[in-house]
């Protein structure tokens, strides 16, 4: 995805390290379904959504060597049906955003989205046979969002329903009704969140480029930037956003993932959302890094 669904940097340590054995148990389970490459689809959106579907308990930890970690070694989770289903609708997503980029540029500047692509397509078409349903699902959204693109869409919330529509069908393969209706509502909040905020990250770029954005076209922005009103009422629809998330988080118990969750929703993203709003997000980093809270290390994430 996009990389803003983050926890905040004051989580306690016990937190910090529970998350970090998250964020390697993905790393492995994507390495060991689809080959040592997909591990550099690894983010912290990912590693949100396998804390969604995981169990309430944390599950086997195991502790071991690997390519980014080599002398000391981390704790992981050990991989799991959640783990398995995460790593998989990881690789469709990272894929699809990755086609995005492609038909989002000219032949010169989308060759480095081609060529991941073409690296990540043995590992697409693994997952989409394995998850036909979201892979499904993932492409006729992506087709919705590319034709209102195509007709310069005003309406923001059209644009933000259809990535959210995509983001909830992550819980289809939840069995039990009542979490995957919770889950389908935290995830649709959260897909809308996601649009819009990078939406609003991409203001200046995208009015550069002459590029669609629906939250410029809303808003009447010219040159990326915001008048008073419209960014106090922007900031309005995404705080509502989080609200819908929070009510849907509320209805079930997350067990031992439920502090990190909740500090997530309830903190890390409202400070993304401000950061992006004041222009300080990602202030002095690559548009796609930030210091990991991988067990309290200083890697950096890696993002498509």
């Amino acid at each position: 995805m996009f990389g803003y669904v983050r926890p905040p940097q004051d989580l306690p340590e016990e937190e910090r390290r529970r998350f970090g054995r998250a964020y390697c148990g993905l790393c492995h389970a994507l390495g060991e379904r689809y080959g040592p490459a997909a591990r550099f689809i690894l983010n912290y959106d990912f590693t949100f959504l396998a804390i969604l579907l995981s169990d309430p308990e944390e599950g086997p930890v195991h502790h071991g060597r690997c390519a980014a970690h080599p002398v000391h070694g981390r704790d992981r989770l050990e991989t799991t049906p959640a783990l398995a289903l995460a790593a998989d609708e990881s690789v469709i997503l990272a894929y699809w955003q990755l086609r995005d980029g492609v038909e989002d540029h000219d032949w010169l500047h989308g060759l480095k989205y081609r060529g991941v692509s073409a690296l990540l397509e043995p590992a697409y078409r693994r997952a989409a046979q394995a998850r036909p349903d979201f892979d499904g699902s993932t492409r006729r959204q992506l087709a919705l969002l590319a034709e209102l693109e195509r007709e310069g869409c005003p309406s923001m919330d059209r644009a933000a329903d259809t990535f959210a529509v995509l983001l909830r069908g992550a819980a289809g393969e939840v069995q039990e009704p009542v979490r995957r209706r919770v889950l389908e509502q935290l995830l649709y909040h959260l897909g809308r969140w996601v649009y819009l905020v990078d939406g609003a990250d991409d203001l200046k770029r995208d009015a550069a480029s002459g590029s669609y954005n629906p939250v410029a076209l809303r808003y009447g922005l010219t040159q990326g930037l915001w008048t008073e009103e419209s960014r106090r009422s922007f900031a309005a629809t995404l705080d509502h956003s989080i609200h819908m998330m929070a009510t849907a988080f509320e209805l079930w118990d997350f067990g031992v993932w439920t502090p990190v969750l909740e500090r997530t929703l309830y903190s890390g993203l409202f400070q993304v959302g401000k950061a992006v709003l004041d222009g300080t997000f990602r202030t002095g980093r690559s548009k796609k890094t930030t210091p990991a809270l991988e067990q309290g290390g200083d890697t950096q994430e890696r993002d498509t």
